[in-house]
């Protein structure tokens, strides 16, 4: 009894829930500014905002982790689920919306992310709201701007403006705090860093992460520079006709290396820059890029 008493002061202070069902010992949920929260299963992260109008929700990220939301959502709020936004089309974020749906809840994505769920035959909830460019979802006094920033991690990946609480939701193709995930598989690398600006040229006070941490502008503007750094070094050692197992043993990043997984994934960004220069511009094609040495 004092435990339920000690976790029920903590849920009406916005801290994190620590009672979860069995099985669901990674699943918290915590205030992060204002009314928006975000959802932590493991190594993911989606937010939510609670308003007067309703809720709305993120990645469902699966089916057991939003089973357990909704729950969440359920008990602790007084207000419905309205909308549920998917961040991009990756299973691995968009898998368990069906454990979301139901009356009055809208289902929300870019039109290319919402082709390719359908076209793969996604086995999850498929949204019916879609957008080109940007579009705004109004829930009472509070909003959500939604954008499309052009080709960065995925299919149809946008960014998420939560207002008033002014906190920025990206997912993938900003990690703060960690190194960009392994080979970059699914990422194209020059569109990761103009996506990257434009956030920077859009007026928010707290950044949350798909992965990894929250942090300020100041921390999207250093991961915005490992990537043109990273990028730099590849493009230019390619130039120079380097082999990949030569800059993988060249390239060093010291001003970034407190990054989580630095020394486990630097050699893998590199392979990925190599990979998408390669797949993208053709740079192994080109008549001024010299012969690489096997």
């Amino acid at each position: 009894m004092k435990t339920r008493l000690i976790a029920a002061a903590a849920l009406l202070a916005g801290l994190l829930v620590p009672l979860a069902p069995a099985g669901a010992a990674d699943y918290e949920i915590e205030r992060m500014q204002g009314h928006v929260y975000r959802f932590t299963a493991g190594n993911y992260r989606s937010v939510f905002m609670v308003t007067d109008a309703g809720i709305v929700a993120t990645d469902p990220i699966d089916a057991e982790a939003a089973a357990w939301l909704g729950r969440e959502l359920e008990t602790r709020f007084d207000v419905p689920l309205r909308y549920v936004i998917y961040s991009h089309n990756h299973m691995d974020h968009t898998y368990g919306g069906r454990a979301l749906d139901g009356e009055g809840v809208r289902f929300v994505a870019h039109r290319l992310a919402r082709a390719d769920l359908v076209h793969t035959r996604a086995d999850t909830r498929i949204p019916e709201l879609t957008f080109n460019d940007e579009m705004t979802l109004h829930l009472g006094a509070a909003r959500v701007h939604l954008r499309y920033h052009g080709a960065n991690n995925g299919r149809g990946s946008i960014s998420m403006h939560f207002q008033p609480a002014d906190v920025m939701h990206v997912v993938d193709w900003i990690v703060l705090g960690r190194m960009p995930y392994r080979d970059l598989k699914g990422y194209d690398i020059q569109g990761m860093i103009d996506s990257t600006d434009e956030i920077l040229a859009t007026d928010f006070d707290l950044f949350v992460g798909g992965h990894a941490e929250a942090g300020s502008r100041a921390d999207v503007a250093r991961y915005r520079d490992y990537l043109e750094q990273l990028y730099t070094r590849v493009r230019d050692g390619m130039l120079a006709g380097k082999s990949l197992a030569t800059l993988q043993d060249e390239i060093r990043l010291p001003a970034f290396d407190d990054l989580r997984m630095y020394d486990e994934w630097l050699a893998p960004n590199i392979a990925g820059v190599y990979r998408t220069l390669n797949d993208r511009s053709y740079m192994d094609m080109r008549p001024d890029v010299p012969d690489t040495p096997e």
